[in-house]
């Protein structure tokens, strides 16, 4: 039995251990959807920290400085930065709305089934779209370090998240995610420690295209254009520009399209294809700022920062938890010491993207930058020591996917478990928890199914346009829910429906390609900068235009979302 296959058993078994010991203390439906709210703030923060570290952050963000450079650390920075928002806006208002979902919240606010079943719509549809990049994460895992097929990582994941998510909800899977924190934290610590001590006695500083570092065979699964930045002679066996090679091949400076089945062997020295979709910049350029050879990178910068800063309060499997602490003053702890951890583990990520430009930039030539972190330890070290190393990363990585889709799970399930039975508070206790289990198998097949179909594009950058949606409606149904006593339920579902069709739209372009070139694909593929500020103005306008519907109770309502809570006796 291989090391990686010891470690992803270890990581799943822990995770389905603790949804048993949450069975057991799982009695009423405040236990399922928030833990009774009496977790406290530090388990919490680690819990969410859990949750939110998902394929993107552990898998992408490396990735994507590989590949991006300078330019793409507004990921990790903005996924932390996301959180002081959410501290300064919405954290304790909406713990002491006494919601359990965001549905629940709209419909408390506003007094409108109407809202409530469209936030319910936005909760699935965004669970959905974050959770299709974790279940292709996970296959991305076990085919690159298994050899596995592509249809098991997200099965496997599946399979796992749903024994623990129906056997004790929300209090089960917060230990589970608690604990899945620190395996991440350690399973990126430890590789980047190890590998910055064999780096600093290998390598100098180079300012051209990134070149092999030894021998290594590259197989290209399907027809691929690559481009040379210079005049380059490489070793394939397949097909070249149409024509059969086997062997020295002279590849002028510029795009070239390799054929499905064929393998290219990089030496020491050789310098590296890009795929198409990928820039080929130099070192200079990938440490220089907006020097990322994406179009428009100032435009991209500005609206990426917008929309995972302002997404992140929108995120339902993020703003669950806060329901789950014991009052508004420990939900602001627990944001506080998610912004400490969070700030520590990217830095992790930001290191092993960096060496991996260095020591395995052939990952540009398939596009597969995902893997970064997966391959990176066995590159640099080989032997013993590279498997087990590479085997911690794969133990991360799988905690990575399960803690996600189990937040995520709780969330959606949670959602179309109400939709099953009406009003929850009415309906018997066995038939609330009963669809809450049958909703939580219908939340993990329906994204699976997604993941099989869905072509291998960069993690993070598919978690960035649920950001986006996110970002494009449930911030502004929050934020003025919250500070503003004016809204009504006609201005809220207007905006809502304007910002998720524009977000959405935009999504769906890039995910399919049919994105354009030039100007319009930069808007399409960073659409934050303008959906963002449509849906408030949206919501503003038609709340103001629809003044005879602002709900009767708003003003009492407002007050109880801004009255510090009283601390609750024997809480921390």
């Amino acid at each position: 039995m291989s090391a990686a296959v010891v470690t992803v058993l270890v990581v799943s078994v822990v995770t389905i251990v603790a949804g048993a010991l949450g069975l057991r203390r799982a009695r009423t439906t405040g236990d399922f959807y928030v833990a009774s709210r009496a977790v406290t703030p530090r388990w919490n923060a680690a819990a969410i920290g859990g949750e939110y570290l998902s394929a993107a952050s552990f898998l992408g963000v490396a990735g994507l400085i590989l590949a991006y450079g300078y330019d793409a650390l507004w990921y990790p920075v903005c996924y932390t930065a996301g959180y002081l928002i959410l501290l300064a806006v919405v954290a304790a208002p909406l713990r002491r709305s006494g919601a359990y979902t965001l549905p629940d919240f709209a419909q408390i606010r506003l007094e409108s089934t109407t809202v409530r079943r469209a936030a319910g719509a936005l909760v699935v549809i965004i669970g959905w779209l974050y959770m299709v990049p974790q279940l292709a994460g996970a296959s991305l895992t076990l085919s690159t370090q298994l050899e596995a097929p592509g249809w098991l990582g997200g099965l496997l994941v599946c399979l796992v998240v749903l024994i623990a998510v129906t056997a004790g909800g929300m209090r089960s899977i917060t230990f589970a995610q608690a604990i899945q924190f620190w395996i991440k934290f350690v399973a990126l610590l430890i590789p980047a420690l190890v590998l910055i001590g064999v780096w600093q006695h290998r390598t100098t500083v180079y300012t051209g295209h990134p070149t092999a570092q030894g021998t290594v065979v590259v197989p290209i699964a399907q027809e691929t254009t690559v481009r040379l930045p210079v005049t380059e002679t490489l070793t394939v066996r397949g097909s070249v520009d149409g024509r059969p090679v086997d062997g020295p091949v002279e590849l002028a400076a510029g795009s070239h399209r390799l054929g499905a089945g064929t393998t290219v062997t990089l030496h020491r020295d050789d310098t590296v294809p890009v795929v198409a979709r990928l820039p080929d910049t130099t070192f200079t350029s990938w440490l220089t700022p907006l020097g990322s050879g994406i179009p428009h990178p100032l435009y991209a910068s500005l609206s990426l920062i917008l929309g995972v800063c302002l997404g992140t309060m929108g995120l339902p499997h993020v703003l669950v938890r806060f329901y789950t602490n014991t009052d508004g003053r420990d939900s602001r702890r627990t944001t506080f010491v998610v912004i400490v951890l969070l700030s520590a583990f990217y830095l992790l990520p930001t290191v092993l993207g960096t060496l991996g430009r260095r020591f395995v930039p052939d990952l540009l030539l398939t596009g597969e930058t995902d893997a970064t972190v997966l391959t990176l330890p066995e590159r640099m070290l080989g032997g013993p020591a590279g498997v087990w190393l590479g085997a911690l990363v794969t133990a991360g990585a799988f905690a990575a996917f399960l803690s996600t889709v189990s937040g995520l799970a709780v969330s959606v399930a949670g959602v179309l478990g109400q939709g099953l039975v009406g009003d929850r508070l009415r309906a018997p206790r066995r038939l609330r928890i009963r669809s809450f289990r049958l909703s939580a198998i219908l939340a993990l097949a329906i994204p699976y199914g997604l993941s099989l179909r869905t072509e291998r594009l960069g993690l993070a950058v598919v978690v960035a346009l649920a950001f986006t949606v996110a970002a494009s409606t449930f911030c502004p149904l929050l934020v003025l829910g919250i500070w503003w006593d004016r809204l009504t339920d006609a201005g809220a579902l207007a905006g809502m429906a304007v910002g998720g069709t524009l977000s959405l739209t935009a999504a769906l372009a890039t995910l399919t390609g049919e994105d354009p070139a030039g100007w319009p694909g930069a808007v399409l593929g960073q659409p934050a900068v303008w959906t963002v500020p449509i849906s408030f103005a949206v919501m503003i306008l038609v709340s103001l235009a629809s003044a005879d519907r602002v709900p009767a109770a708003a003003r009492r309502i407002m007050i109880r979302l801004h009255t510090p809570e009283a601390p609750v006796p024997g809480g921390h």
